[in-house]
């Protein structure tokens, strides 16, 4: 459950930008890696998929808005 939060934009707006970033690498690293196994054989979970797409464009959503505020500051 504490994952769930997690993935959530206020759970993720409560991290550093730094763990963003490592954590956007790891869910990118993910998906390449399930899009490579979904080209080759069926996955067990497909919905994992969008999730993974939707919590990197959380992340990046994020990180973009951080960019945008310490321009303007």
């Amino acid at each position: 459950m504490a994952q769930q939060r997690e993935h959530r934009p206020e759970g993720l707006r409560e991290l550093k930008t730094e763990e963003l970033t490592q954590k956007l690498a790891v869910l990118t690293e993910e998906r390449f890696r399930l899009e490579f196994r979904r080209a080759t054989e069926s996955l067990p979970n497909p919905l994992q998929l969008r999730t993974i797409r939707r919590d990197i464009a959380r992340i990046e959503t994020i990180l973009k808005e951080r960019a945008q505020q310490g321009a303007s500051a």
